[in-house]
């Protein structure tokens, strides 16, 4: 057996690994619905009591506030010199933050870095994590 240095496989990883890889990075991308089309906006987020916390124009991902939406969040870490990362994909229900209180206080821990209104905090409840990571092949069939 030989190792091939460019040789590369995917490990999958546990949800509770994915989920701290996640609130390790400041943003990633939403995937939603809008105007019957999928639509994508990167946006930074904080991992928060086991869900995801982002900010967004209002009716952007979600309608008002007795609207759910079922969305998609990725985020991932690349190296593209070295070929290798992590990516994580969360699927759940999108929920705009109703309550005044809870809505101002995750205002302050989620700051957009884009001007414009962003007042609709929105809240994502993961029910389906899954999370790869890119990892040098560890030996290769091969030539000695």
């Amino acid at each position: 057996m030989t190792y091939q240095e460019d040789e590369r496989r995917l490990r999958e990883l546990p949800v509770s690994e994915a989920m701290r890889l996640l609130a390790g990075v400041p943003y990633g991308r939403i995937v939603f619905t809008r105007h019957a089309l999928p639509a994508v906006r990167p946006v930074n987020h904080v991992v928060l009591d086991g869900g995801i916390v982002i900010r967004s124009s209002p009716g952007m991902v979600v309608g008002d506030q007795a609207t759910e939406a079922v969305v998609a969040y990725e985020a991932d870490e690349l190296d593209s010199d070295e070929r290798l990362g992590w990516s994580v994909i969360v699927t759940g229900v999108a929920t705009t933050v109703a309550d005044p209180g809870e809505a101002a206080r995750l205002k302050d821990l989620v700051r957009p870095w884009v001007t414009g209104e962003m007042d609709q905090v929105i809240r994502i409840q993961p029910e389906i994590v899954t999370g790869f990571v890119l990892v040098p092949a560890q030996a290769v069939c091969g030539p000695a």
